[in-house]
């Protein structure tokens, strides 16, 4: 069987590659599953994913966005927030 790994282990995997790609690839939920068992193997299951995503957008570090399709990203800064 394989070794377990953290939702939150596999949290910050996620925000870490969605960093990375801001401004140049959008995410969807799908992606970042199927990105994270190409790392993690069969320890990232499907249910494991879904908590780290749903602990991504609870906490307030991504955000989910949608423009033809829902994909999930970091929140961005409004012009009129930074003032």
């Amino acid at each position: 069987m394989a070794s377990e790994v953290s939702v939150q282990e596999v949290a910050d995997a996620m925000y870490k590659m969605i960093k990375d790609a801001q401004g140049m690839k959008k995410f969807k939920a799908g992606d970042l599953t199927k990105a994270m068992r190409d790392v993690y193997g069969d320890a990232a299951d499907r249910k494991t994913c879904k908590a780290a995503i749903k602990e991504l957008i609870d906490s307030g570090r991504c955000v989910y966005t949608y423009f033809g399709g829902s994909f999930i990203e970091i929140p961005h800064d409004e012009g009129a927030a930074n003032k």
